[in-house]
């Protein structure tokens, strides 16, 4: 399992419109059976299937499991209640969390310049 602080650290999403298991592994730090699992735990991840069945995910595929890790990773939730969490106010959890993710962001840009100077 990563270390919490290790959480904060995950690389911005790039502007493409799918991804594979593989590279949304790298984008959330997180391995591909994993991934496999938490489709089969959470309804609201649905990556797209082709030929195959090789999944391709969404930006907010991406999103949504930055969300799970967090709350399993970082704030301590088991699946059930993790489940029960984003069923309730996904609305909520969705707005603070990319909120924080694009904070990270621009920290980060920020430093660079800054390093820069």
């Amino acid at each position: 399992m990563l270390e919490p602080k290790n959480n904060d650290e995950l690389p911005p999403i790039p502007p493409k419109r799918y991804f594979t298991i593989g590279e949304v592994g790298e984008l959330c730090a997180v391995k591909p059976h994993v991934l496999r699992y938490w489709e089969a735990e959470f309804p609201q991840l649905k990556p797209v299937k082709r030929r195959g069945n090789r999944r391709y995910y969404q930006r907010q595929d991406v999103i949504l499991i930055r969300q799970i890790k967090s709350l399993l990773y970082e704030q301590g939730y088991t699946i059930g209640g993790a489940r029960q969490k984003m069923s309730d106010n996904p609305e909520e959890l969705a707005k603070s969390n990319v909120n924080a993710s694009e904070i990270r962001s621009l920290v980060k840009d920020l430093e660079s310049v800054i390093a820069r100077l």
